[in-house]
């Protein structure tokens, strides 16, 4: 509701507009006067609300204030005297003259009898009623009764009174001079709580010094009172602590006993004020202990969330006081929401330093096993456990002392993960490969002792990458060796394959003799592809179910090859010809033989997996590249003794050092961000510290932009990031020609995939251009979504028309429309074709990073 202002300013008046319905007819002015003279008291209380909805739209209804006054302004009924209170509000009193009207009198009469009504509902009403009066006239008599409600019996009518009072002494002091000792003494003797709340509220904003004078009184009780209270003083602390500084042991210790409150409410607000008022490293640690039990115990992962953000804060405007509670703070990963427990463990990643990290591992240990461990939600926790790997992925990478019982962790339990999570696995396992040399003999060997648990190609291409790179004594490429053999199965591959199809379908032949009636009678006709129809015997989905299940059981890497993955094929192509290439080297001129076999070996495993995948065994035929990679391969086997040292430099020296060179890479990085990250919040012992509020009082001091309070209020809004972009002006394309009648611009502006055109159209002609459009379409995947309304444009004016459309793809769109208007005879319509409007790729999209796991994801 709006409330017509005092005398100063009588017709400034600010009106809620509201909607007619459409389905009521208005009534006019006699009809009004009518309801309200003659009708019950359920007509008079309609039509006194549509004069109410009538009076904030602005029409005029000055003649009904006497009827009201004396048909409806007498009654006992409750909702009509809550009516009359809201009529009250919007009610012109103020003649055109600026002064208050002659009726007003008996509005004053009305307000003051309901102040000694002996129904306590009406007297809070007329008293909450009071908090909107501004005017002196009006509220001059009514303040007896209202010093008298302070004492009345019922609650209700005490913390309106109090209300009311506060109300008055702040827009009227000269009404209610003693208003906050008034207040004062209720503030002594009262006992409901709401009560002392709104007198303690009231004394905080007009007499602080007695708020605090109170508060020193009662200090001892403040853990006693109620969550309404304790959350009036926390507020009188955070007002008055800066005025008051002798006092400030005083706040800091009924703010202590506060966080131990029972309230979340109170909790999260003592917390924040506490920072506020001291940054003591005990006082930063209770409230950040504070913030910690309201994550753990509240319910609702919104308070949680909003909880971590301000301890996130608290975490960086404090480096180094919290580092301590990281472990109360894992406590939180209880939560069974996601969000939740990705912002914990991010926390946690930030607090973590030399002295816990070795806590924080173990504790991601037992987190990671509990996913692993449910065998009930596994699926469920598949997302929360690529999240705890992740995690310890950064930590161990950030702290290389704990990597050696990391990466054991993740070589034992890999097996038991799914695909997304061991992947992200086997990538920090070859990270760790290449960071720390001691530990790639234990890699390779726990490697090769589960590789034969493998099932998803991503983690098998990790793991032989690793094999192939890291195997490099003639002990371990042996042993890897038989491994791989083992994951492959029988050899020559094809010819294993057509062997094995041949018994089963020798098997199922006879099979099929013995039960051809039963089988003819099983039989179930399809339709094909082609239309024609075909005849399925059970016996032959029996056959199919068999095969499916052999190809499950069969080793690994035979079963990833028969699936069509044959980018783990040219991987593992890859790594046979590295581990020919290692033992060739590290072998003496006593085991040319040995290196023979296994360089034939290894050519025909090769030769198989083409083989393979250009046969009928494969749902999908090799690909080119694959091919062309595998060829590759057998040709650098082929060649190896006349190109020994080319071959080894490209397949072993190039590709390690090339990861060597990205591994590097990151780190630096990481580093560079946290060096610049240091860099922003470091300052020189001898820079000069400017006090803002000191700078504004000397007039003669230079004050910089980032220290004026504009400048904050810029960066809020993000204003000043906007300024320093490209121009609005490089936005604008010209539409029309500067000889035709009307001339128009757009400005394009493109907020990630929605495009807001705003054009500028110019009559440039002495007549008035009526029913002028203008008429967008779209080429590509740009969509309009509203289409731009009819204007009438005088002689020699603008207008400015706006248009939306949504970008559905990242593809180049183009905008082209057409202005259409008509003259000013009947017949006389007129359009210009627009020029188009080219809406580039690079408009709405932003640069961002993508690291290694996420590109191959």
């Amino acid at each position: 509701m709006a409330t017509a202002m005092g005398p100063a300013a009588p017709t400034d008046a600010c009106y809620m507009l509201i909607h007619p319905r459409l389905d009521v007819e208005t009534p006019n002015l006699q009809t009004l006067k009518r309801n309200l003279e003659r009708g019950t008291d359920d007509i008079k209380a309609e039509a006194l609300q549509q004069v109410i909805s009538g009076t904030l739209q602005g029409e005029n209804h000055d003649q009904l204030l006497m009827h009201i006054i004396r048909f409806v302004m007498p009654t006992r009924n409750k909702t009509l005297k809550k009516l009359l209170l809201l009529y009250w509000e919007v009610c012109p009193k103020y003649e055109a003259d600026g002064k208050l009207k002659q009726e007003t009198i008996l509005i004053c009469n009305a307000l003051l009898n309901d102040l000694q009504h002996p129904n306590e509902f009406i007297r809070g009403s007329t008293l909450r009623f009071l908090c909107k009066l501004r005017e002196a006239e009006l509220l001059e008599p009514l303040i007896g009764p209202t010093r008298e409600c302070l004492s009345h019996r019922h609650a209700y009518v005490r913390k309106n009174a109090v209300e009311a009072v506060s109300s008055i002494y702040r827009t009227l002091p000269h009404l209610i001079p003693d208003g906050p000792e008034l207040i004062s003494g209720v503030l002594q003797t009262e006992a409901d709580m709401t009560c002392r709340r709104n007198a303690l509220t009231m004394l905080t904003q007009s007499a602080p010094a007695l708020a605090v004078q109170w508060l020193k009184e009662n200090a001892q009780l403040v853990s006693g009172f109620e969550e309404l209270l304790q959350l009036a003083v926390i507020d009188l602390i955070r007002r008055t602590a800066r005025d008051f500084a002798s006092e400030k042991a005083l706040f800091i210790r009924c703010i202590f006993e506060l966080l131990n409150a029972a309230p979340s409410a109170v909790k999260y607000e003592a917390a924040t004020t506490l920072v506020t008022l001291s940054s003591n490293p005990a006082a930063v640690k209770a409230a950040a202990s504070c913030y910690i039990t309201l994550a753990t115990k509240e319910s609702d992962n919104n308070v949680r969330i909003i909880v971590l953000e301000r301890l996130d804060r608290l975490r960086m405007r404090h480096e180094g006081i919290i580092d301590d509670l990281v472990m109360d703070l894992l406590r939180v990963l209880t939560a069974p929401d996601l969000d939740v427990r990705r912002k914990v463990l991010g926390i946690v990643m930030k607090l973590t330093s030399q002295r816990n990290v070795n806590d924080v591992i173990s504790m991601l240990k037992k987190e990671l096993a509990k996913t692993v461990s449910d065998a009930s939600d596994y699926d469920k926790n598949t997302d929360y456990r690529l999240l705890v790997i992740q995690t310890i992925h950064s930590c161990a990478s950030q702290f290389p002392e704990v990597a050696a019982s990391v990466v054991e962790l993740f070589l034992d339990s890999i097996a038991d993960f799914g695909a997304s999570s061991a992947t992200d696995a086997i990538v920090f396992i070859r990270e760790v490969a290449e960071k720390f040399p001691d530990l790639r003999q234990g890699i390779v060997s726990h490697l090769v002792a589960s590789f034969m648990d493998f099932k998803a190609g991503k983690v098998m291409r990790g793991a032989l990458w690793i094999l192939g790179e890291y195997a490099e004594t003639p002990d371990e490429i042996r042993e890897v060796w038989t491994r791989l053999r083992k994951a492959i199965g029988e050899l020559p591959l094809l010819a294993a394959e057509q062997r094995e199809l041949d018994a089963a379908s020798a098997s199922a032949d006879g099979a099929e003799k013995s039960a051809e009636p039963k089988a003819a009678s099983s039989g179930s006709r399809r339709i094909l592809a082609d239309g024609t129809y075909a005849t399925e015997s059970s016996l032959t989905a029996r056959a199919t179910e068999a095969s499916s299940l052999k190809l499950d059981s069969k080793p690994p890497l035979r079963a990833v090859l028969l699936h069509s993955d044959f980018f783990t094929g040219t991987v593992l192509a890859s790594t046979l010809t590295k581990l020919v290439l290692r033992f060739a080297r590290a072998s003496s001129a006593d085991e040319e033989q040995q290196v023979n076999s296994l360089r034939a070996e290894a050519v025909l495993i090769m030769a198989g997996i083409i083989r393979i995948g250009q046969s009928s065994f494969v749902t999908t035929p090799i690909d080119e590249d694959s091919y062309d990679r595998v060829l590759a391969c057998i040709r650098a086997l082929e060649y190896m003794d006349e190109d020994s040292d080319v071959l080894t430099e490209a397949f072993i020296d190039d590709t390690q050092s090339a990861f060597a060179r990205l591994v590097k890479g990151e780190t630096k990085r990481v580093e560079e961000e946290e060096r610049k990250h240091s860099n922003d919040n470091a300052v020189q012992v001898d820079d000069v510290i400017e006090f803002r509020l000191l700078a504004a009082a000397n007039k003669g001091a230079s004050v910089s932009a980032e220290d004026t309070l504009e400048h904050d209020i810029e960066l809020a809004t993000g204003e000043a990031e906007g300024r320093a972009a490209v121009s609005k002006l490089d936005s604008v394309v010209q539409l029309t020609g500067f000889s035709d009648a009307v001339y128009a611009e757009a400005y394009v502006n493109v907020n990630q995939y929605d495009i807001l055109l705003d054009v500028m159209v110019v009559n440039q002609t002495n007549t008035t251009l009526r029913n002028l459009s203008i008429e967008f379409s779209t080429l590509g995947d740009l969509k309009l979504v509203e289409k731009p309304t009819t204007y009438n444009v005088a002689p020699f004016s603008f207008s400015s028309v706006k248009a939306s459309i949504k970008v559905s793809s990242t593809e180049t769109g183009v905008i082209f429309g057409t202005i259409v208007y008509d003259g000013p005879n009947v017949n006389d319509s007129h359009s210009i074709v627009l020029n188009d409007i080219h809406v580039d790729i690079m408009e709405y999209i932003r640069p961002a990073r993508c690291d290694s796991a996420q590109f191959h994801a």
